[in-house]
């Protein structure tokens, strides 16, 4: 039997700009995503996929439709509950905003702060643990101006994936890469995921990482028009 899903989107419409300056960016955006699935969701630019994924991490409110995640419905949801939704959410975009005064330990640690049941031990020991699991234990104590941009991209995925998260909202996470470590970061996102059942929702124009997709969906200005499933 089928897992509710995770992401629950019902005729959904997005706005830019007031009054006559008024544009629709969403259309009518129904979509389903279940528990441990990897989606990934392509367009041209101005297609309207990181808009979507936006809303769906509860970074933009929602104006008109139903949007739920992990069973809460966003639109017009308090700030208490999107508080509570973004906990369970891992997010890497496509400049892997680290933070250059903080080491590379520290910016990974800035994940678990949202987790007021982490002690300082558990928050440290995670840390380090997922940073081993990416390939940089030896990096700890590095600066991100000290690394490689496929090392801050995986320092990014360990900052995500540190709180075990349920949902993992990467925006164009090897648009940066050059082919080999842009493939090694997707295919290290795929693994930790996959091993703490985490569902991955990923915006990408790289045709070359595919092939992880549990599903493919297209949108086109604004409009889901088709999705493609692995064979």
């Amino acid at each position: 039997m089928k897992q509710s899903p995770i992401i629950n989107i019902q005729n959904l419409n997005y706005y830019f700009g007031q009054r006559a300056l008024r544009k629709q960016i969403l259309f009518d955006i129904n979509l389903q995503i279940h528990p441990g699935e990897i989606i990934i969701l392509m367009g041209q630019s101005g297609s309207g996929k990181t808009t979507l994924l936006t809303l769906i991490g509860g970074l933009r409110s929602v104006q008109n439709g139903s949007l739920k995640v992990f069973g809460t419905e966003l639109y017009k949801a308090n700030n208490q509950q999107i508080i509570d939704i973004r906990r369970h959410i891992g997010y890497i975009f496509q400049a892997h905003n680290l933070l250059g005064f903080l080491t590379v330990l520290q910016n990974v640690q800035m994940s678990t702060k949202l987790h007021r049941d982490f002690s300082q031990q558990e928050a440290d020991a995670r840390s380090k643990a997922m940073l081993e699991a990416v390939g940089l234990s030896h990096r700890l104590n590095y600066y991100p101006d000290d690394l490689s941009g496929g090392q801050k991209q995986r320092v990014a995925v360990a900052r995500a994936l540190v709180s075990y998260p349920k949902l993992v909202l990467a925006d164009e996470p090897t648009a940066a890469l050059d082919s080999k470590s842009g493939r090694d970061v997707v295919e290290l996102m795929q693994r930790l995921a996959k091993e703490q059942a985490c569902t991955i929702l990923m915006v990408t124009h790289d045709n070359r990482i595919l092939d992880i997709a549990d599903r493919i969906i297209h949108m086109e200005d604004g409009h889901l028009v088709g999705t493609s499933a692995k064979t």
